[in-house]
């Protein structure tokens, strides 16, 4: 079994998971829907790949826990991959993510969604199921700021899925397990180191939504994902991890925060041969900072419906503005490398303040340095390296 050779024939086939499981073939998820490839998969093989991709130190913790999770480039494809223990032995739960640069016209979203990180301060949710595509809308709103605006911005995430290299931002990635020991330190770490821009790969536990919603609430822009099926169902899963004691002071402090919720499941489109992203998306007006507050959230669903104006979308409204979407970005029409390498040409730098003018030169056959074709000096970009200061500290030894 050579796992690349299988993610490269997923990545053909246009699948958004490879499930390999020892003893059974590999199943390719396809639209959605599962479709079996190739031979049984024998243990010993699959161990091998797990180990391999593991490495000797970080074995022991898989088993300690029976779970590992990381991502990784494999035939050029960036891999999310959980690594588990089953009844038949070693099973791998691999997600390929998009070999393009992420960004809300790439992924065919409402281009309202860039309104919401003009912000500064407050708390977006991007919910929906699992594989609906939120780590990537998260990741298409952390770009629009890369892009068009100079914060600083710090990601925590297990484990990292998009590598972005920082454009007029400055950005810094953080992997639970490998450079922070959990949500809950680096959140705490995350209020010492002066950002602008705070995004939370997921919040899980009653203690992530705790300083979550307290990191929101001290001035810095808060992007997290959660697990629902609709706006109204985000607010309330967030409300009902706590104790009941406590439910009232949350949801106050959940309606003082909030800027807006998204939601998402995905939707295919024979006639673009696609999966799109269908959203529904609450805006935090005073009525639904009540309704939250009073934690009355089967109101928030009339708000939707009257709320267009606000910028609101309901499932239904969107669906429509879809149909009369004729302009889809396909993946894989217009090749380019992901963010996380380096481009043929490298991105405008920012802004800097202005400086004197260098003397022209009068010797013949020179070319001034404003003329055209004259070699522009860049910022030298350092990109991500795989495996942390661990590795780079074992080089140096």
């Amino acid at each position: 079994m050579e796992l690349e050779s299988l993610i490269e024939t997923a990545a053909r086939n246009g699948a958004s998971d490879l499930h390999l499981e020892a003893g059974m073939p590999a199943a390719l998820r396809v639209r959605g829907a599962l479709r079996v490839l190739g031979e049984p998969i024998p243990p010993k093989d699959l161990a091998a790949a797990a180990q391999d991709l593991i490495g000797e130190e970080s074995w022991p913790a898989f088993l300690a826990r029976r779970s590992f999770d990381l991502s990784k480039t494999i035939s050029g494809v960036r891999c999310r991959i959980n690594i588990l223990q089953t009844s038949r032995g070693i099973g791998l739960a691999v997600r390929l993510l998009g070999a393009f640069q992420v960004t809300v016209e790439k992924l065919n979203l409402h281009p309202d969604l860039k309104k919401l990180v003009k912000h500064t301060h407050g708390l977006i949710l991007v919910s929906g199921p699992t594989g609906s595509g939120k780590s990537s809308t998260l990741a298409a709103l952390i770009q629009e700021i890369n892009l068009t605006e100079t914060r600083h911005i710090v990601t925590i995430e297990s484990p990292i899925e998009y590598t972005f290299r920082p454009r007029r931002a400055y950005l810094r990635q953080r992997e639970v397990g490998r450079d922070t020991p959990s949500f809950e330190q680096a959140l705490l770490d995350a209020l010492r180191e002066d950002p602008d821009v705070l995004m939370v790969g997921e919040m899980r536990d009653p203690e992530t939504m705790r300083l979550t919603l307290s990191v929101s609430e001290t001035g810095h822009l808060v992007l997290a994902t959660v697990h629902s099926s609709s706006c109204a169902e985000a607010l309330q899963r967030v409300a009902s991890a706590f104790p009941a004691e406590i439910q009232s002071a949350v949801c106050a402090q959940l309606a003082d925060c909030m800027v807006a919720v998204v939601s998402q499941r995905l939707r295919f489109r024979p006639d673009v041969n696609l999966r799109v992203p269908e959203c529904e998306i609450l805006m935090a007006t005073h009525a639904v900072k009540n309704f939250i507050r009073t934690r009355e959230f089967f109101k928030i669903v009339s708000a939707l419906e009257t709320g267009a104006d606000h910028g609101m979308w309901t499932f239904q409204r969107y669906a429509k503005w879809l149909e009369g979407r004729n302009n889809f970005f396909v993946p894989g029409q217009d090749a380019e490398p992901p963010d996380g390498e380096a481009p043929e040409t490298a991105p405008s730098p920012a802004p800097r303040p202005p400086m004197a003018a260098a003397p022209k030169s009068e010797a013949k056959g020179k070319t001034p340095p404003s003329a055209p074709g004259a070699r522009e000096k860049r910022p030298i970009e350092i990109e991500p390296v795989e495996g942390g200061l661990d590795k780079i500290l074992r080089k140096l030894q």
